[in-house]
Parts: C-alpha cells; sequence; structure tokens
C-alpha cells in the first residue's frame, strides 16, 4: 500500500460519503434529524439466554477525561445511544476515570435501563476481584451490571468462580474473558472448552481476521456470545480507517447499505454469523450516528463477504 497522508476520521467521513453520494442518490435515506432509524435495526441473541442486543455498541477506552468539553462529548453519545436503537456500554477499571463518568452522566441522563453495561475485572487472586468489582459498582453508581469479564485473561481460574457466583446472586447478569492480542487466542480456546461462558470478547476486524480460524467458530459452536473489540482496527493490521482516508467507497457498498467506511468495516465484522455485537470506541455523537448506521440494514452474506476481503486485501 502506498504512504498517503494521515487524514483524521471526519476528514475520512467526510470523503467516504462524498464519493458514496452519486452510486447511493437513489436509495432511501435517513431523516437528517434521526440519522439511525430509517434502516431496519439488526440485532443478535445472547445464546445462553436468548436475550437479544443491538449488534453495534460502544466502546470507552477514551473515557477517561476531566475537561467540560470533553465530558460533555461523552455524555452526548450516552443519552444519545438508546435513542439510535443501541445498548452495549464496555468500560473497564483499567481506563482511567472511564466508569466514574459513565456513572456520573447515566446517572444524571437516567437512562440507566436502556444500557447494557459491560466491565471487568483485572485481578491475580479473588481478594483483589473483589475489591476491584466493588469498587466498579460504586463508580458505575449501580448495584449490578449486565456484564463482567476478565480482563485479558488475567486471574482467570481464580476469578471466574466468583463471577459465577455472583451471577447466581444477581449481581451481575452474565460473565465472560476478554483479550485483545492474538497470542491468547489459544488461552482463551482453552477456557472456552472447559467453561460454560456467557461471552468472550476478541480482537476482530477485516485487517485483523485471526479470530475468525479457530475462535469465533469455537464461540458458535458452544453458544458463546462474542463481542469485538477493534472492529475499525487498531493495533493489529492498523486502524482500518487512516488507510483508506481519501478513497471512494466501492460501488457495491450499495447492496448492503454502507454510506461510509466506517459503516463498510462494521457490516463486515458483523456480519460472521458468531458475532453478537462490535464495540468501535466512539467519542463524538458524529461517529456514533455513522457508527449505529452500520448496524442496520443489509450485512454481507459469504459471498460478499470474500469479496471484501479481496478488496482489502488487495487493495495497492
Amino acid at each position: 500500500m502506498s504512504d498517503r497522508p494521515r487524514l483524521t476520521r471526519r476528514e475520512a467521513l467526510t470523503a467516504g460519503l462524498a464519493a458514496g453520494a452519486a452510486a447511493l442518490a437513489l436509495r432511501p435515506s435517513p431523516a437528517a434529524d434521526d440519522p439511525g432509524k430509517a434502516l431496519p435495526l439488526i440485532m443478535r441473541p445472547i445464546p445462553t439466554s436468548g436475550e437479544r442486543l443491538p449488534v453495534i455498541g460502544v466502546g470507552t477506552n477514551k473515557y477517561g477525561v476531566s475537561s467540560p468539553d470533553e465530558v460533555a462529548a461523552r455524555r452526548a453519545v450516552l443519552a444519545r445511544l438508546p435513542e439510535l436503537g443501541g445498548s452495549v456500554v464496555d468500560t473497564a477499571p483499567i481506563y482511567g476515570l472511564s466508569e466514574s463518568l459513565i456513572g456520573e452522566q447515566v446517572a444524571s441522563i437516567g437512562n440507566r435501563d436502556r444500557l447494557f453495561l459491560a466491565s471487568k475485572v483485572m485481578a491475580s487472586d479473588a481478594d483483589a476481584a473483589k475489591a476491584s468489582f466493588e469498587e466498579t459498582l460504586r463508580r458505575l453508581k449501580v448495584p449490578r451490571i449486565d456484564l463482567l469479564q476478565v480482563h485479558n485473561l488475567v486471574g482467570v481460574d481464580s476469578v471466574l468462580p466468583l463471577l459465577q457466583e455472583w451471577k447466581k446472586t444477581g449481581k451481575i447478569r452474565y460473565y465472560g474473558v476478554t483479550t485483545s492480542s492474538p497470542g491468547q487466542h489459544a488461552r482463551m480456546l482453552e477456557i472456552m472448552r472447559r467453561q460454560p461462558l456467557d461471552f468472550i470478547q476478541v480482537d476482530y476486524s477485516i485487517g485483523n481476521r485471526l479470530a475468525a480460524d479457530a475462535v469465533l467458530p469455537a464461540a458458535q459452536e458452544r453458544g458463546i456470545a462474542v463481542l469485538l473489540n477493534e472492529p475499525l482496527g487498531g493495533r493489529r493490521g492498523g486502524n482500518a480507517l487512516t488507510q483508506v482516508a481519501g478513497r471512494m467507497l466501492p460501488e457495491w457498498a450499495a447492496d448492503i447499505d454502507a454510506r461510509s467506511w466506517a459503516q463498510f468495516f462494521l457490516k463486515y465484522a458483523i456480519s460472521h454469523p458468531a458475532v453478537t455485537c462490535a464495540i468501535p470506541g466512539t467519542t463524538s455523537v458524529a461517529h456514533l450516528e455513522d457508527n449505529q448506521l452500520g448496524g442496520r440494514g443489509r450485512v454481507p452474506d459469504a459471498a460478499l463477504r470474500k469479496r471484501m476481503e479481496q478488496f482489502w486485501d488487495s487493495k495497492a
């Protein structure tokens, strides 16, 4: 791939929308004042319960902020998410002020019952895990959360029994394990085979498809829900949006109702049959509205997924 100046997400989004406008001009478009509701919302079931989740949520690893402008921007995302049909908000204690910001803003907005709150515990032993979880509940200002995950498999053998107990007592509704490193996929597979997990969270995008080799098929086979981190790329394979900045969307993106590169990449990620929800990092309403459209309308079938992979792999 040739070297190109790095554009911001805003610039890439603008360029992609402009390039695709002619091809999409005859297609129904979202109402300007309600950009998330013109196409059917895609929802997927959690295999262990049947509860359905919208397929695009919000990752909050950049919610550890304190300036008034940044706090206001993230508050706007948390307020707007359920209005657009989304619900999943994924956070973690190691994201700085993220849990506290989410707890304060959601309590102020008053929309906790419209959100699916997920957090994590990263502790080497049971006592540390208990202290971490109590602090998470305090920061989030809730008596329980929807999903608690063992972060990056740290202390997994000691901590999973606690999560199972907390599910039985109602402190959490679901539990699981996470990784964002392909080097941990083999370990995750071993845990998936011997533990009755509700969820896994794994790194997967069009530029980082390693999880599709074994992890995603195993989740599908064992009936485990899947959250995707880095669905727009990231540390592995690079950020997909910066790699297509200034390029035109392929005309056939219209076949999956994709009007921007973010929607193109998100629709690829969620079209894997094992995937329950993708959680792209989202810090502005503009990005939220763009991302949420990736969870509406049509998604690629197997043939179009292959075409998208070939397009990505052959880009110059």
